[in-house]
């Protein structure tokens, strides 16, 4: 092992004929420049080692699940080093992918099914997500803007009605008698914030 060859901090070399070429980039702690510069080295190695100290409470990029398994989509490999110097692997180069997530990938695929058109403008933090759900509740709402109605009666524009006037989520909605609901003052202003299309005639 040699250290500063050709721009790289570390590289080493295998007995064989063809020589396995490992490269190892180090830096005081794991952050996007040591990724950015093993990705760089890459294409150059057979093998790409990031090494940085280990943080002294734990909580470091080393314990990080989304920077170990980045490194392990790219193939790279993880060392700490402790404050005593000591070296452990916290992933291998050589290191499965991350399983897929089955529930995740299929609560996505019920949202982007059940959502109509594409209401949700990225890039806002403050701005509440106009999901699914939000989406059928305003509906429910325009439908009762002309004043109290059943469930029932309104699963044809949401067919979660029911479910969303009892649990009330965004409070858009008061029971006026058995079965039957209105709209409160701060539905009537979700409608100003988010004007629905007239109901249709029937």
């Amino acid at each position: 092992m040699k250290g500063e060859i050709g721009g790289c901090d570390l590289v080493a070399l295998s007995d064989d004929e063809t020589p396995l070429v490992v490269i190892g980039e180090l830096k005081l702690s794991f952050n996007l420049e040591l990724v950015l510069q093993a990705v760089d080295r890459a294409g150059a190695g057979d093998e790409v080692w990031l090494a940085a100290r280990a943080s002294a409470r734990g909580k470091g990029r080393e314990s990080d699940s989304r920077f170990r398994n980045l490194c392990r989509r790219l193939g790279f490999g993880m060392l700490a080093v402790s404050p005593e110097g000591e070296v452990s692997i916290v992933v291998a180069p050589d290191a499965p992918m991350p399983r897929k997530d089955p529930r995740r990938r299929s609560r996505l695929v019920a949202e982007h099914r059940r959502r109509l058109g594409d209401p949700a403008v990225g890039g806002g933090s403050r701005v509440p997500i106009m999901t699914a759900y939000r989406q059928q509740a305003l509906a429910c709402a325009a439908a009762m803007v002309a004043g109290p109605m059943r469930p029932r009666d309104l699963r044809a524009a949401a067919p979660d009605a029911g479910k969303i006037l009892l649990d009330n989520v965004y409070g858009w909605f008061v029971r006026a008698e058995r079965g039957v609901y209105a709209l409160t003052p701060a539905g009537h202003e979700a409608l100003a914030r988010w004007p629905q299309p007239a109901p249709s005639a029937d």
